[in-house]
Order: structure tokens, then C-alpha cells, then sequence
């Protein structure tokens, strides 16, 4: 025995062309192809920071919120020093700087987006010399670096 199916012919249902009329359209800008280096454009920050680059000792200034035990929240500003090791993803909106001190003789690292709202300021104390672009090499061992002069490129010894 074999099972058949019964198969009905499905019903067309005619739908209505709907004709357009001319105030329907609307004429299509022609599309221009931009250049992929305006496709890439780095968004600039809204606050303006010194410029940061690694050998430098900063003070980075924290909005810091407490809570005490009755809830109330009080805001404050907490100073962050110490000294730049590397900087990463250029002058965009998600630019960092790694800040490195040493407090108690042990050595502390901070992250800090510079584009964070609770990062309030940047101060630059000193400038020191240096040749790499990441300065890693101060966790293990605090190299003698040069400072650079006020105003000048130089360095001087000290």
C-alpha cells in the first residue's frame, strides 16, 4: 500500500500593481565614493591636554567618588604621580597613557584613557630624555635617564 498525498493546486491571489506617480518620487542623490582617509578620520578629544609622550613625569588629576556609610557620596580630587612608560593608539579618542611611581617600594601602574571623563588634568613636572617609545625596561631597574631643559630638546646632566 502506498500512501499518496493529496495535492491542491495552491490559489494565485492577484495583487494590484501600484502605479507611482510622480510626486512618489523623490530623486536619488548620486552617491560619491570618499576617499578612504576621510573614512578614517581620528576623532580629536574635546578637552585639551599637554603633550604627553614617555620619559615624562606627570601628575594626572583623578575625580575620585566616596561613599560613606550613610550612603552620601562625596567627590574629590585625587593626584597621580609618576612617571610615563608608554603611550598607546595615538592622539584618537582611545588613546592611553601607562603611568608608573613607586610607592613604598613597590612599584604601582596605572592605565589612564585620556579621554576619561574623571581624569581632570594632566601635569607635566619633568621631562627626561629618552631614546625608546616604551620604556618597560624602568620596572626592573631605574635607569639613569637625562633630564631635558626647559624650552630646549637638549638634555643635561645631572
Amino acid at each position: 500500500m502506498t500512501d499518496e498525498k493529496k495535492t491542491t493546486p495552491e490559489k494565485e491571489v492577484e495583487q494590484p500593481i501600484k502605479e507611482a506617480k510622480p510626486s512618489d518620487k523623490k530623486p536619488e542623490a548620486p552617491k560619491e565614493a570618499k576617499p578612504k582617509t576621510e573614512e578614517k578620520k581620528e576623532v580629536e578629544l574635546d578637552r585639551a591636554f599637554p603633550d604627553v609622550k614617555p620619559g615624562c613625569v606627570v601628575k594626572v588629576h583623578l575625580e575620585i567618588t566616596d561613599v560613606n556609610p550613610k550612603g552620601e557620596e562625596k567627590k574629590r580630587i585625587q593626584i597621580f604621580e609618576g612617571i610615563v612608560i608608554a603611550r598607546k593608539h595615538g592622539k584618537g579618542i582611545n588613546s592611553t597613557i601607562t603611568v608608573r611611581k613607586e610607592s613604598g617600594g613597590i612599584g604601582v601602574e596605572k592605565i589612564f584613557p585620556l579621554n576619561l571623563p574623571t581624569v581632570k588634568k594632566i601635569e607635566i613636572v619633568k621631562r627626561w630624555r629618552t631614546v625608546r617609545a616604551k620604556l618597560g625596561y624602568l620596572r626592573d631597574k631605574h635607569k639613569r635617564l637625562r633630564e631635558v631643559e626647559p624650552g630646549t630638546k637638549r638634555s643635561r646632566k645631572r
